[in-house]
């Protein structure tokens, strides 16, 4: 055979097994998944927690939650390509502060004054669980509060919380607010809520036995039915309004500064019927929550307790808890879950600082 045939075909076959070298080096290799199983942090969501510190269903304050998680209590998940932000507050636990119920969340570090403020908060968020148990005939159970305005000094008594409430077999729930009155006197026992419905009912509406239920309400909200509330204090009047896909939007406003409760003719019936037959039948200051630094709380405060309805039928649910076991409540369902999709706050400058809440609270039980 002619040599250069020979040479010719002898560099035709290297540089097809270079080739095939090269394409065998070149197969797209398995990605790594040091990518895919980074972290996602609350933080990374929703990137306003430079304004907050976290307390969490245990009763402990971790401070700001920047590239934090607790996967018992806080966490994030992606449902459909979207991040959530997850609070999860068992029935029983150890508690902030005197409450009687377990939270995870967020308590703003500036506190505010409502005859000079300019402050809001935003958020879009899902309710995913409230307590599986709960005698019927207490108005709290099978309900949490998803977000707050807070009084830091004083009686440390709540001017906004908004609730979703839904009992056992219903398919819809309720959205309502509350706002509490910042009692005249010492003896802040005497204190009490007024409800406002949104979408549903109110606070008011119980069960006539233990474990008998109110008829459905038919424009309430479902468990994982998206909502956004929108809180704004300005110049001493709360306006907040609520919005919800295929559902009215509803808005109102309360003065903050000025009491309409001030003597006992202007208590309302829905108190009478509540608040009165346990004794909590207080009035307000006239100048109501004036002089009170006040902050913003969003999360999962979940309202549903272990307690004896015998020691109060509004708050004490007499809920399944396990002896305070928290993955036992969770695994039968009592418990309160809150997902967050967004949040927004904007603060004025006026604000200070609110480390006395803390300082004052943190430490008890």
């Amino acid at each position: 055979m002619d040599k250069k045939i020979i040479k010719t075909t002898s560099k035709l076959l290297l540089l097809s097994l270079f080739l095939i070298h090269i394409g065998c080096n070149t197969t797209p290799k398995k990605s790594s998944n040091k990518e895919s199983d980074k972290t996602v942090y609350a933080s990374d969501v929703i990137p306003f927690f430079n304004h907050w510190k976290l307390i969490l269903g245990d009763g402990s304050n971790v401070g700001y939650a920047i590239n934090y998680e607790n996967k018992d209590f806080f966490y994030t998940v992606n449902e459909d390509s979207i991040n959530w932000v997850v609070f999860k507050a068992p029935n029983s636990g150890e508690t902030h502060g005197t409450s009687n119920n377990t939270r995870t969340e967020l308590a703003q570090v500036k506190k505010w004054y409502p005859k000079t403020a300019n402050d809001k908060l935003t958020a879009t968020l899902k309710v995913m669980n409230v307590s599986a148990t709960g005698d019927a005939r207490v108005a709290a159970s099978h309900a949490v509060v998803v977000g707050q305005i807070h009084s830091a000094d004083k009686h440390e008594n709540e001017p906004l919380k908004i609730f979703y409430k839904k009992f056992p077999g219903h398919t819809k729930g309720s959205v309502f607010w509350h706002y509490e009155i910042n009692t005249k006197g010492d003896d802040n026992s005497k204190r009490w809520d007024y409800s406002t419905a949104v979408w549903g009912n109110d606070f008011s509406v119980v069960g006539t036995e233990a474990n008998t239920y109110p008829p459905e309400p038919k424009d309430g909200i479902a468990l994982g039915e998206e909502f956004t509330y929108n809180i704004e204090v300005k110049d001493g009047i709360m306006t907040l309004e609520f919005m919800s896909e295929g559902h009215e939007t509803k808005t109102f406003t309360k003065n903050l500064i000025e009491s309409e409760y001030i003597t006992t003719a202007d208590i309302p019936e829905q108190t009478k019927k509540l608040f009165v037959p346990i004794g909590q039948d207080g009035v307000e200051l006239k100048e109501a929550y004036t002089e009170e630094g006040l902050f913003f709380k969003l999360g999962a405060y979940n309202q549903t307790n272990g307690k004896s309805p015998e020691v109060n039928r509004n708050w004490c649910s007499g809920a399944e808890t396990h002896g305070g076991d928290i993955q036992k409540q969770y695994e039968d369902g009592n418990y309160a879950e809150v997902w967050f999709k967004t949040g927004e706050i904007s603060i004025n400058k006026n604000a200070v600082s609110n480390e006395g809440y803390f300082n004052k609270n943190d430490h008890v039980n």
